[in-house]
């Protein structure tokens, strides 16, 4: 799940009753430099609405994985409706998001939005675009979600790609998996660990979280590739820290988007997608990037297995 900024969506997610978009990193590890390639996103949604403005447009957060110099890949619903200059987009191509690969991204130079309220949400976004471009490590992108997503049915295609204006030169980074390669794997399932990384809530309950916008990482099961209740399966894989020895955690609200790694690989196999709960409890539901779609998407971009 994308988490909004300054504002908690847990009690909105269990009004909702359903597995939702965007999730941090629950009862895991700090990352202690073991992942440089992956990031926090900020980003901006001109036609959202954030109920403390008279008009509309709120900001996010999610995670990513450089997997080349100038490509993230990311979650679809961290990719779709971004804003171009502050202007809504048809759901692709918008520049207003940014990146930044630090362990604990710093935030000190991001406009708060009290001085803001009610009616200078416009301003808001000038003055937080501004801040964001002088700050060197956040890096500025132009967002792309995969050709078929669809937010209503977001767990289908829920891929999304950031193309750099500048290149980030990196000793390693995330590497695509083969197609059919969680296939290969299911039988499996119940030795193999997996790692998700992300920046998101490190707890959530009904009224209240903490955490958040700070690498970490939780070691994982396979449970299964049945989809999201039923619908889509095939595309979305389930993951627990409640299988067995050796897991760690699981994800929350702000890890949408970021990756999860066959083991202690670079390898990318799935991302972050939706909450199986509004407590982030019960595990995490990543969408598969190992299909023949989503791997013609990112090839497009140059990059490939």
């Amino acid at each position: 799940m994308r988490t909004k900024i300054l504002i908690s969506v847990a009690a909105v997610v269990a009004m909702l009753g359903l597995s939702t978009p965007a999730q941090a990193i629950v009862n895991g590890q700090a990352d202690n430099g073991e992942h440089p390639f992956v990031g926090e996103l900020l980003f901006y949604v001109p036609d959202a609405v954030d109920s403390r403005f008279t008009d509309p447009g709120s900001w996010y957060t999610c995670s990513g994985t450089l997997v080349s110099a100038t490509v993230v890949v990311t979650a679809g619903h961290c990719a779709f409706g971004i804003g171009e200059d502050g202007k809504p987009t048809t759901g692709s191509d918008g520049n207003d998001v940014w990146i930044n690969f630090s362990e604990i991204p710093d935030f000190s130079s991001f406009p708060p939005s009290a001085g803001y309220i009610p009616d200078r949400n416009e301003q808001r976004y000038l003055d937080r675009k501004a801040a964001l471009n002088a700050d060197p490590n956040w890096l500025e992108a132009t967002a792309f979600a995969h050709p078929q997503y669809d937010e209503s049915l977001f767990y289908m295609h829920d891929l999304g790609v950031l193309v750099l204006d500048k290149p980030v030169r990196s000793d390693t980074y995330g590497q695509l998996p083969d197609e059919g390669l969680l296939d290969s794997l299911v039988k499996q399932k119940s030795h193999l660990i997996f790692e998700a990384v992300g920046y998101g809530l490190e707890g959530a309950k009904l009224n209240s979280s903490f955490g958040g916008d700070t690498r970490r990482k939780a070691q994982q099961r396979l449970v299964n590739l049945n989809g999201v209740a039923g619908a889509g399966k095939g595309t979305s894989a389930k993951f627990s820290s409640n299988k067995g020895k050796n897991t760690t955690g699981g994800t929350c609200f702000g890890d949408s988007g970021g990756p999860i790694f066959r083991g202690d690989s670079t390898t990318l196999v799935a991302v972050t997608s939706y909450g199986i709960s509004p407590t982030c409890s019960d595990g995490t539901g990543g969408y598969r990037l190992d299909q023949a779609d989503d791997l013609d998407f990112l090839a497009t971009f140059g990059v490939t297995p």
